[in-house]
C-alpha cells in the first residue's frame, strides 16, 4: 500500500481549520494497519463531524470502527479517561461500546492523527414512545450514573455557566458572527437567558457533579431485541445527572413529564434521584443552545460543517435563535415539569 510522503504535527493540525485535509483513505488504512491489523481495503465514511469516523474492514475478522480524534480537542490524557469510563462500564455489562485494547493500548497514533478502533454494533433508533423502552433506559443510565459517581473525571471539563453559556456568548458577538441589524437584539436577549440560567441553578442549589454521557440523544443510542447500546462518549464531562435526561424528552410539557416519569423509575431502581435537579431541565437546554450555535461556528471552516448545515449563518438562523432563547425565557419561568 501507498504510503503518505508527508506527515502533518499535531501542532500544525490543531491550528489548521482544516484538519482532516489529508486524512486520505491510504492514510486511514495504514494507521489501522501499523497496530499490527490488515485490513482488506474497503472503507465507509460514516456520519460524523466533530471527529472521522470510519468502517474499516479486517481480513478475517469482522469490520471494525476506527474514529480519529479532531486536533486539539481534548489532550491524551482526557481522551483515556473517556476509554476507562466505558471499558468500566463495558467490564460491569452495561451496554456502552467502549474502544479496544490492542497491544495494551487503547489510543493510537499515527502520521500525526490520533486514533481508536471499537468493535462494531448494530442497531435502530429506540421508540421513545413506547413506556417500556423509556423505563429500560431510565435503568441503564442510572446504572451509568452510580459508576459515573464513584470517581471524578480530572483531565475533562465540567458542564456548567461558563463554558456552554458565557463564553460561547462572547464569542459570537465577538468575533462578528451575528448580523449587525440583529446582534444588538441578540446580545440582550442572550443576557436574558444567562440571567434566567443563573437563577435556577441558585434555586436547585449545590449540585454533586458525576461523569455523564454528556450528549445522550437518540441519535447516540443504538436499540436491538436485547435492549439499548449506548454510542458515542465523545462528550462525556462533569455535570448534573439530569443533563443525560432531559435530552431523551420530547413534545409538549405533559408529554416530558410523562416521559420522565418512566425514565426516572427505571433509574431509581439503580440510583437515587436528587429532584432538585428538575429545575435545571430548561436552564441546560438553553446552554446546549447557546453552546451550539458557537460549535458550528468553530468549525465551520471545517469542509465538513457548510455542507452538513447550509442553513448556519444567515439572518433567518439568527432571527429563530433569538426568537428560540425568548421562548426558552418564558419556559424557565414556568413551573417545573
Amino acid at each position: 500500500m501507498k504510503r503518505p510522503t508527508s506527515v502533518p504535527t499535531a501542532a500544525k493540525q490543531a491550528a489548521d481549520p482544516r484538519p482532516y485535509a489529508d486524512l486520505s483513505p491510504d492514510r486511514i488504512l495504514d494507521a489501522v494497519e501499523s497496530i499490527g491489523l490488515v485490513t482488506d481495503g474497503r472503507l465507509l465514511a460514516l456520519n460524523s463531524y466533530e471527529n472521522r469516523v470510519y468502517q474499516v474492514g479486517i481480513e478475517e475478522g469482522q469490520p471494525l470502527i476506527a474514529k480519529f480524534y479532531r486536533p486539539g480537542r481534548w489532550s491524551d490524557a482526557a481522551i483515556l479517561e473517556e476509554h476507562a469510563f466505558t471499558l468500566a462500564l463495558a467490564e460491569r455489562e452495561i451496554p456502552a461500546v467502549p474502544p479496544l485494547v490492542i497491544g495494551g493500548q487503547t489510543l493510537h497514533h499515527h502520521g500525526g492523527y490520533r486514533f481508536s478502533l471499537s468493535p462494531r454494533r448494530g442497531g435502530r433508533s429506540p421508540e421513545l414512545g413506547h413506556a417500556e423502552v423509556l423505563t429500560w433506559l431510565g435503568r441503564f443510565l442510572g446504572r451509568i450514573h452510580a459508576l459515573g459517581e464513584t470517581l471524578p473525571f480530572r483531565h475533562r471539563p465540567s458542564l456548567d455557566i461558563a463554558s456552554f453559556g458565557e463564553e460561547p456568548r462572547a464569542f459570537l458577538l465577538g468575533q462578528g458572527w451575528l448580523p449587525q441589524e440583529l446582534k444588538a437584539v441578540y446580545a440582550e436577549v442572550s443576557a436574558q437567558a444567562l440571567d434566567e440560567v443563573r437563577r435556577l441553578f441558585n434555586l436547585a442549589g449545590p449540585i454533586r457533579p458525576l461523569r455523564l454521557h454528556g450528549d445522550c440523544h437518540v441519535g447516540n443510542l443504538l436499540w436491538t431485541d436485547a435492549g439499548p447500546h449506548f454510542v458515542d462518549f465523545d462528550d462525556s464531562r462533569m455535570g448534573p445527572a439530569v443533563q443525560d435526561l432531559w435530552t431523551l424528552l420530547s413534545g409538549n410539557r405533559d408529554e416530558m413529564a410523562a416521559q420522565l416519569d418512566l425514565l426516572l423509575a427505571g433509574y431509581q431502581d439503580f440510583r437515587d434521584f436528587d429532584y432538585r435537579e428538575l429545575r435545571l431541565i430548561e436552564a441546560l437546554r438553553t446552554l446546549r443552545l447557546l453552546h451550539y450555535s458557537a460549535w458550528l461556528a468553530r468549525r465551520w471552516e471545517d469542509p465538513a460543517f457548510p455542507l452538513a448545515f447550509p442553513w448556519f449563518n444567515s439572518p433567518r438562523y439568527w432571527e429563530e435563535r433569538i426568537q428560540e432563547l425568548r421562548e426558552q425565557i418564558a419556559a424557565m419561568r414556568e413551573a417545573l415539569l
